[in-house]
């Protein structure tokens, strides 16, 4: 077992993402890291309350939900002191403002490019 998926097995991802598809694809690259995907959201209502409510050690938010922007679930996820990663196929303009800041995956991604991003929050995190 590689470092990144040995540091992983003890981590848990929230992950918000309106296509269905892609949602279980992310969800089965993140097991296949070592992860455990610890909520799954596919609105934002329902993300803002899991963000509230779950206990997960990073998030990886789709930016447009179902046409929403994902701004009230990234507060959410910073209120709780969590990391978390955007996922978007707009590119970094359509990031909402006050986030321009956070690590973004672009649509479509690979299973190493995730791996990248993971261990490049969490080292951000820890510095």
């Amino acid at each position: 077992m590689s470092a990144s998926v040995q540091s992983a097995s003890r981590r848990s991802v929230f992950l918000v993402e309106d296509e269905v598809m892609i949602r279980m694809m992310v969800a089965d690259m993140l097991a296949d890291l070592g992860y455990s995907v610890a909520a799954e959201a596919g609105d934002i209502d329902e993300a803002v309350r899991l963000a509230q409510a779950t206990q997960f050690d990073i998030a990886i938010l789709d930016v447009n939900v179902n046409g929403k922007v994902i701004t009230p679930v990234a507060e959410a996820v910073t209120m709780r002191g969590r990391p978390f990663l955007f996922a978007t196929g707009y590119g970094s303009d359509g990031l909402p403002e006050k986030f321009r800041d956070v690590p973004t995956l672009q649509k479509p991604f690979q299973m190493e490019t995730l791996q990248r991003a993971l261990d490049a929050a969490f080292t951000d995190e820890a510095a």
